[in-house]
């Protein structure tokens, strides 16, 4: 299999960590959906990373689908088995993954938007929900501390140390880290791990 886009990508990288903590393997192709966009739509011609090349050549897109896939061929799901766990589960990931939309929202629009076309109301309304995302999930945090460990860690865990060193990354003058104890310190345990190490962001 082969696990397509760069890993500056939080949706890229989330996949291919959890792809490496379900034991699957693949081959990762750092290609870019700006700087080599006709090298993906060869691969994919809809251009979107993470793009997954299955071993029967199947092309499958969307990190939460790749990874849905990557549990059935494991038999094991990142997610807690218990109903209420799995409740809290979900929408720790909700929150870690509209962190990354929002983040990725504010990149483009100050990377890809011409100056003279920004539109100051969108980006603070963006920003607003960005800084929504991460105080709910500095909350969630710090009242009961995620697994860091790659045998019990959930996709919570991963998608939240994922998104909030993609946050840190792109814009740490947004989300000051010394205003979220509890997400700094879990990411960092987290980025210690081998899964992680093995798929920097940079």
């Amino acid at each position: 299999m082969q696990l397509v886009g760069m890993l500056d990508s939080p949706y890229v990288r989330r996949a291919a960590i959890s792809l490496r903590l379900l034991g699957v393997p693949f081959e990762h192709r750092p290609v870019s959906v700006f700087s080599t966009f006709e090298e993906f739509r060869g691969i994919n011609p809809v251009v979107k990373a993470p793009t997954l090349v299955c071993d029967d050549g199947t092309v499958l897109m969307d990190s939460t689908l790749i990874i849905d896939y990557a549990e059935a061929l494991s038999g094991r799901i990142l997610m807690p088995a218990a109903l209420a766990e799995r409740v809290r589960a979900l929408r720790i990931t909700g929150l870690a993954l509209a962190a990354c939309e929002k983040t990725v929202q504010i990149v483009y629009e100050h990377n890809l938007r011409p100056a003279e076309k920004l539109h100051q109301p969108w980006v603070d309304r963006v920003r607003g929900q960005l800084v929504a995302a991460y105080a709910a999930l500095e909350r969630e945090v710090a009242a009961s501390p995620l697994p860091a460990d790659e045998k019990t860690m959930t996709q919570a865990g991963v998608s939240t140390a994922v998104a909030w060193s993609f946050t840190q990354l792109m814009l740490p003058d947004v989300i000051a880290a010394d205003g979220f104890p509890a997400l700094s310190a879990y990411a960092a345990r987290a980025e210690s791990l081998p899964v992680f190490l093995g798929a920097p962001q940079v």
